[in-house]
């Protein structure tokens, strides 16, 4: 009886952590879908958009560089003249009618600078409020993306004009 006496010494710690192990009373979890796992996280969250106006700053700051863009543009008419009469008359390649209708072409092109800057800073508008807020607003954006492309509009405007004109130069 010895034996068995120490056998059931040796076995009544593996019987005791067994027993401790089966917990009949609690409930495991359910492997059950949640109803988070039937949202597909692929798609948008779906928000209603926080609708504010435009902040009187934004839009006196967009028309003041609308403005500024239509002031480059009056600048580029006023020097178009000179510049579609020296395409017209210019001569050979390096002759003083070629030179000149160059020169004219480059002041054309200087006279557009207040509307290519003027569209840079709109551009910045937009990118300086996603730098700094993460993001901008709708009516915001609106807003900028209306003043960009009456400035754009101008910028294409003007590009088109001076790529017809160094086309008829050669240059």
């Amino acid at each position: 009886m010895k034996a068995s006496s120490h056998l059931a010494v040796a076995l009544l710690p593996v019987i005791a952590s067994l027993a401790a192990c089966s917990h009949g009373a609690l409930d495991p979890p359910s492997l059950a879908p949640r109803a988070a796992e039937a949202i597909d996280p692929r798609l948008p969250v779906e928000r209603a958009p926080v609708e504010r106006p435009v902040g009187e700053g934004l839009r006196n700051r967009l028309a003041n560089l609308v403005g500024q863009a239509r002031a480059g543009d009056a600048s580029y008419r006023a020097a178009l003249g000179t510049a579609e009469h020296a395409a017209a008359a210019a001569g050979p390649w390096h002759s003083e009618s070629w030179i000149s209708a160059q020169q004219a072409l480059s002041a054309l092109e200087a006279a557009r600078a207040a509307t290519t800057k003027a569209m840079g800073d709109i551009d910045a508008i937009a990118g300086d409020a996603v730098a700094n807020k993460g993001a901008i607003g709708a009516s915001d954006l609106i807003a900028v993306q209306a003043a960009a492309d009456e400035a754009g509009a101008l910028d294409r405007a003007q590009r088109a004009t001076i790529a017809r004109l160094s086309a008829r130069v050669g240059r």
